[in-house]
């Protein structure tokens, strides 16, 4: 009878500890799989914004180039028709072309004719063609920004186009034309941890970490559609053959989970990733294009390690050995992700100076309509004076002409010292502290804005001591306070009687540098979050290059880490009249006594004449 026992008592034993494994079991999957995918999620996110970031800066780095081509008087007298020959300008386009590093630059005339282009002396010279289908023409042709992605219909090389018009007494009078390409940017991909890919507004692969990607389609297309790309030659009759992605589970707003199908065996690429199998699919769109991107992260080792997990838990429900076994392999697994979590931390911090070199490139981006409107008249002075000193000189009238030399030296100090405290400004900075005036940092970002503020109508005053220093490195001091004031003027974007005021004190040997606006403030709930990476209160949906648009959330964030390397704090709050205020922390430091010990890079802001 016991041993009759035991055996039914097992026998009953062994349906509930089943029961348990399998509860245990999927309870472990369900966990494992939810904590892999959130950090997968996690890491994806940031792949995304780094990514984008770095296609965004390289576009970018060519959006003034169109623009700029309507300063030349010889391209305006070729398309008005007041120049009929175009030698010397496709010579000059094609050095222009050459140092820039662009694969082509042409100029159009109103009805779509290619007058002058960098490839003029080539078979395939697009001298004599009509574009006026293309797209960016007749963005262009309508007064607006051109920007399209295709496939060239003379070499067949793909390419993103630029385009501007060109414009005479208000009138359009022709297109200039600038094409781009991104290959070099895949080519970086190509040695990411996860494949990446940018679809266009019509859903075609237009970059791809995997080249066998590109020119797919991530939808089915229909006929119609088809046949429209055919007769444009956006794609250059390129197949368009569907990419293959097959959705298997929405886990978020931009998170899907889907599997990619096997390439055939003539198909198989060499790359440090995966290119087929699960992956988490994570789409943002472009800002400024129609544009998305999708970084595709490898999902089947998070389902591995889920099942891995599984199987644990149901053995460690009968056996607590296999329980502490899970333990075990729960901690190194918890240990590789805190491996890999500091591997990111110290590659973002190394990617902190490449970003705030490009914040700085950004800001000259965006002063650069100003910049040509200052140069504007000094350069129209000197060809007057230019001309009417040989005329001088052909009369015998030499105090004239020497006159006329002065005005032009003087004139040219000026412009040599207007692009001199930009080229400070863009430069990458050593990041050592050293003593410097504070004073000469912030004449110089209100410098480097002065046409906002013009614009903005904003009151400045500025109110520090030409004997207050700090121990900081010049350069990125200026960088801080351009992102404080330019914060502050959108701030104050509508206010009608805006006022900016920037002070610096000493005390108990600290210097404190307050920026203060008198603006709405911050409200109560962004002040904890201020300086957190990626948080921001500006519309992002706004188009980057207007004053004042959307962001990203990083200045802030940066901000407070250049200051923090300096040994200091920046902190912010609302002022006791309302608005806010930045107040930069930083130690004190004394000026050296020797008047010419000048460091390198410390350019003295330069006070131009206004325009009559």
């Amino acid at each position: 009878m016991p041993a009759a026992r035991r055996i039914r008592t097992i026998g009953l034993l062994l349906p509930a500890l089943a029961g348990l494994a399998l509860l245990a079991g999927v309870a472990g999957f369900l966990v494992s799989e939810g904590m892999g995918l959130a950090a997968l999620q996690e890491t994806g996110r940031h792949r995304l914004d780094l990514y984008a970031e770095s296609l965004e800066r390289e576009i970018d780095k060519y959006a003034y180039f169109p623009a700029t081509l309507g300063l030349e008087r010889d391209v305006l007298d070729l398309v008005t028709g007041r120049a009929p020959l175009a030698w010397g300008l496709n010579r000059y386009l094609e050095r222009l072309n050459e140092r820039a590093g662009t694969l082509s630059i042409y100029v159009l005339n109103r009805r779509g004719r290619v007058l002058a282009t960098s490839n003029w002396n080539r078979p395939d010279s697009f001298i004599g063609e009509d574009l006026s289908y293309r797209p960016y023409f007749v963005e262009a042709a309508a007064g607006h920004q051109g920007r399209f992605f295709g496939v060239g219909t003379t070499r067949g090389e793909a390419g993103y186009y630029l385009s501007s018009p060109l414009t005479e007494d208000g009138a359009i009078v022709g297109v200039a034309v600038v094409k781009v390409s991104l290959e070099q940017l895949e080519q970086s991909w190509s040695t990411v941890e996860a494949p990446v890919l940018v679809a266009d507004e019509n859903g075609v692969v237009i970059l791809a970490s995997v080249p066998s990607w590109k020119f797919t389609t991530l939808r089915p297309m229909d006929e119609p559609t088809r046949r429209h790309f055919d007769q444009t030659l956006q794609y250059n009759a390129r197949p368009l053959a569907p990419l293959g992605l097959m959705p298997q589970d929405r886990i978020a707003a931009d998170a899907e989970l889907v599997r990619l199908s096997r390439p055939a065996e003539g198909q198989l690429e060499e790359t440090v990733f995966p290119v087929s199998g699960g992956f988490l699919a994570q789409t943002a769109p472009l800002h400024g294009t129609g544009w998305t991107m999708t970084v595709l992260s490898p999902a089947d080792q998070v389902t591995g390690m889920a099942w891995a997990q599984a199987a644990l838990a149901a053995v460690g429900s009968a056996f607590l050995g296999i329980l502490l076994l899970m333990w075990m392999q729960r901690r190194r697994h918890l240990r590789e992700l805190e491996r890999k979590v500091e591997e990111r931390t110290r590659n973002l911090r190394a990617a902190q100076d490449e970003l705030v070199h490009a914040g700085k490139l950004a800001v000259i981006g965006q002063l650069s309509a100003g910049l040509a409107h200052e140069l504007n008249q000094p350069l129209a002075a000197l060809r007057t004076l230019s001309g009417n000193t040989v005329k001088f000189l052909q009369r015998g009238n030499l105090d004239a002409a020497q006159g006329n030399l002065e005005r032009i030296a003087h004139l040219v100090d000026s412009m040599g010292a207007l692009t001199s405290q930009l080229k400070s400004f863009a430069r990458k900075s050593s990041g050592a502290s050293r003593p410097v005036a504070v004073r000469r940092p912030i004449d110089n970002a209100l410098f480097l804005l002065d046409q906002r503020l013009r614009r903005s109508g904003v009151a400045v005053q500025v109110d520090v001591a030409e004997e207050v220093a700090a121990l900081c490195d010049p350069n990125r001091l200026e960088q801080v306070l351009v992102n404080l004031v330019a914060n502050s003027l959108d701030a104050l974007a509508g206010h009608e009687s805006g006022r900016l005021t920037l002070t610096a004190r000493t005390v108990d040997g600290r210097i404190r540098i307050q920026v203060a606006d008198n603006g709405p403030g911050l409200p109560a709930e962004v002040l904890p979050r201020l300086f957190e990476p990626f948080f921001t209160t500006k519309e992002a949906a706004k188009d980057a290059s207007k004053e004042g648009g959307g962001g990203l959330g990083l200045g802030l964030a940066i901000s407070a880490g250049i200051v923090r390397d300096f040994g200091g704090a920046l902190t912010g709050a609302n002022g006791p009249d309302g608005g806010a205020v930045f107040t930069i922390d930083l130690p004190a430091a004394t000026l050296p006594t020797d008047p010419t010990a000048v460091q390198a890079g410390d350019f003295p802001c330069p006070t131009l004449p206004s325009p009559p």
